[in-house]
C-alpha cells in the first residue's frame, strides 16, 4: 500500500469539479506493474470526462488521465517483462493524474532511451490517434486532400505532420491567429468561426477524408465536402466542451454519422473512430511514433505544461487557441 496524490473529478461540471486529494494504491496485483507518474496530459476525452459526456464512462468520483509515462516501482506477481526503473508508455484511460498507477503488464510500451517524457506522453493517445486515422481508417495516399477541423489542437497537429509526410495536402480550420503559423507549416487554413470553408473546399471539387472531432451538427456540414469515393472520420464528439455549450447525448449524432452510409449511390463513406489499447496494431504503431520522435521525424508540439495542482487550469487551457499543441500534466519527473 502507497499514499499519494491524485485528480478526482467529484462530479460532472465544470472546472470547479476537480480537486486534487491523498489517497492510499494497494500493491499491483497478479498481471500488474505499479508505475510512478512522471507525465500525463489532459486531452478532450478528460475534459468530456469531467463535463459527464464520454461514452460509457464511470460515474463520479472518479480520476481521469487518459495516458501515461512513468518508471516501473513494483511488478505484481507473474510480471518479469521489466525491471524496476524501467520506462514505459501506456493508453490508461483512467487514473492517469495521479503520482502512482496500478497497469496491467500487457498494455505497456517501453519507451526508447533518449525520448523526451513530455512529448512522449501527447504521442500515446494524439498521434496515435491520427496516425491510425490516416492510415487505417482513412488509408489516406500521397497526392489526397484531407480536411482537418481543429489543425491547431493536439490530434489537428499530428494529422497535420502526419498527412504531410504520406504526402498528402491538408486543409483544414483553426483561429485567425493560427493562419499564419499554419501556412508556414504547409497548411490551409480557414476561419473556424464561419462556414466559408465549405463553399472553398466544394470549388476546389472536395476533399478525399475529413478528420472531424466536433460531431453534431458538424458531420452534415464535413459530409457535404467529401468527393466522391471519400471518407468522413468522425472522433471525439467534443463540440459542446470546445464552445462551452450544455452536454449533449452524443447517440443521435454518432447514429446519423452512421446511417450516412446508407446511402451508397453518393460514394462516400463515413465511420466513428476510436483508439483502443488491447487492438493488434496499438503496441506496433507507438513503437512505431516513438522511434519516428527519437529520430526527428516527427515533432511534437506542447500548449502548456502545468504541475497536478494546477490541473483546474490545465482545463482551461484547453479551451484556450493561444497555443497549439498537446497539454502535459507534469506529475513526478
Amino acid at each position: 500500500m502507497a499514499r499519494m496524490k491524485k485528480v478526482v473529478i467529484t462530479a460532472f461540471g465544470d472546472e470547479s469539479k476537480l480537486a486534487i486529494v491523498e489517497a492510499d494504491l494497494p500493491d499491483p496485483a497478479p498481471g500488474e506493474v505499479q508505475l510512478s507518474v512522471e507525465y500525463t496530459i489532459v486531452s478532450g476525452s478528460d475534459v468530456n470526462m469531467r463535463r459527464g459526456t464520454y461514452p460509457l464512462q464511470k460515474k463520479p468520483p472518479l480520476t481521469p488521465g487518459y495516458s501515461v509515462i512513468g518508471k516501473v516501482r513494483l511488478n505484481g506477481e507473474g510480471c518479469s517483462k521489466l525491471k524496476v526503473g524501467d520506462r514505459v508508455a501506456c493508453l490508461s484511460k483512467y487514473e492517469g493524474q495521479a503520482e502512482l498507477i496500478n497497469l496491467p503488464e500487457r498494455y505497456l510500451v517501453r519507451v526508447p532511451e533518449g525520448v523526451d517524457g513530455r512529448a512522449a506522453v501527447a504521442v500515446i493517445l494524439d498521434w496515435v490517434t491520427a496516425y491510425q486515422m490516416l492510415h487505417r481508417a482513412a488509408h489516406v495516399a500521397a497526392g489526397q486532400k484531407i480536411f482537418v477541423h481543429a489543425l491547431s489542437g493536439g490530434v489537428g497537429r499530428a494529422l497535420l505532420q502526419l498527412g504531410q509526410l504520406q504526402g498528402a495536402q491538408v486543409f483544414g480550420t483553426a483561429s485567425l491567429k493560427k493562419h499564419d503559423e499554419l501556412r508556414q507549416l504547409g497548411a490551409v487554413p480557414f476561419d473556424y468561426s464561419n462556414k466559408n470553408w465549405i463553399a472553398s473546399i466544394q470549388g476546389l471539387g472536395g476533399v478525399d477524408a475529413v478528420f472531424d472531432p466536433l460531431g453534431f451538427e458538424s458531420f452534415d456540414e464535413s459530409y457535404s465536402v467529401l468527393r466522391r469515393g471519400g471518407v468522413l472520420v468522425g472522433y471525439g464528439m467534443n463540440l459542446p466542451a470546445w464552445t462551452g455549450a450544455p452536454a449533449r447525448s452524443v447517440v443521435p449524432s454518432a447514429l446519423k454519422l452512421f446511417s450516412k452510409n446508407l446511402l451508397f449511390w453518393s460514394g462516400k463513406r463515413t465511420t466513428f473512430f476510436g483508439v483502443t489499447r488491447g487492438s493488434k496494431n496499438f503496441a506496433p504503431d507507438l513503437e512505431l511514433l516513438f522511434n519516428w520522435l527519437k529520430d526527428g521525424k516527427i515533432s511534437v508540439p506542447i500548449k502548456a505544461i502545468f504541475k497536478l495542482d494546477e490541473i483546474q487550469r490545465a482545463h482551461r487551457e484547453y479551451a484556450s487557441s493561444d497555443r497549439m499543441g498537446s497539454i502535459v500534466i507534469e506529475v513526478c519527473p
